[in-house]
């Protein structure tokens, strides 16, 4: 099971991870982190398990969702591709309150 970040833990540490986030393309409407890759869970997925994103294999990768369910099923699923990853804790509702 992949790891937790926390917010504050993210906004101090955001230059060091690949920020992904894996809502859907009408979620984008409220807003998202800055910098982020967007890469719907299934895709993300997809993704890792095809091989597509292994430009990302020796970076720290951080998802999320909106409040942390699908960000951490995408964790636990490129965490099992060998892929060093955290998901952010509450998903960007939590970012956007902080």
């Amino acid at each position: 099971m992949a790891n937790k970040i926390t917010v504050d833990e993210l906004k101090s540490q955001k230059n060091d991870f690949v920020i992904i986030d894996v809502r859907e393309t009408d979620e984008l409407e409220g807003g998202k982190i800055d910098d982020s890759i967007h890469m719907p869970l299934g895709l993300a997925i997809r993704n890792s398990k095809k091989k597509q994103i292994e430009n990302l294999r020796n970076k720290k990768i951080c998802t999320y969702c909106g409040t942390g369910y699908r960000g951490n099923i995408a964790a636990d699923e490129l965490l099992k591709e060998g892929f060093d990853t955290v998901t952010l804790d509450g998903g960007y509702t939590s970012w956007n309150q902080s």
